[in-house]
């Protein structure tokens, strides 16, 4: 789903109108008000707009990522996606970790220890 200060109206123009939304089938939620923009910190009371905020949270309603960008910074789908499968990963997998690079399911991971502290590099060749 996706929230934004666009009314309604706004969000069917684009999706009328561009055609990189035009196989976007989730909802895209009116906040005009910004009552759900302050309730995650992206309000800006000057503006009366929303910073580009980007939330993965889990069946359970834990926050697993927040990425925010300003107004004129596009997000990126691509990463966006790596990291919501890698947290789908690090759910069945809790005592590892995805480095930077981790991209799919059989990609390196870390197992967080003492032991890999200074030595991250090493673990990931």
């Amino acid at each position: 789903m996706t929230v934004s200060t666009d009314t309604q109206f706004v969000h069917l123009a684009w999706k009328r109108e561009e055609k990189s939304l035009e196989n976007v089938k989730f909802q895209m939620a009116a906040d005009p008000n910004g009552k759900v923009s302050k309730l995650f910190g992206v309000y800006d009371e000057n503006t009366g707009l929303a910073l580009r905020g980007t939330f993965i949270i889990n069946p359970e309603g834990i926050l697993l990522n927040a990425e925010v960008n300003f107004y004129n910074l596009g997000r990126n789908v691509d990463e966006l996606l790596r990291k919501l499968k890698a947290n789908i990963y690090l759910a069945a997998h809790e005592n590892e970790g995805c480095p930077a690079q981790w991209k799919n399911e059989g990609d390196k991971t870390l197992k967080p220890s003492e032991d890999l502290v200074g030595k991250v590099f090493e673990a990931l060749e």
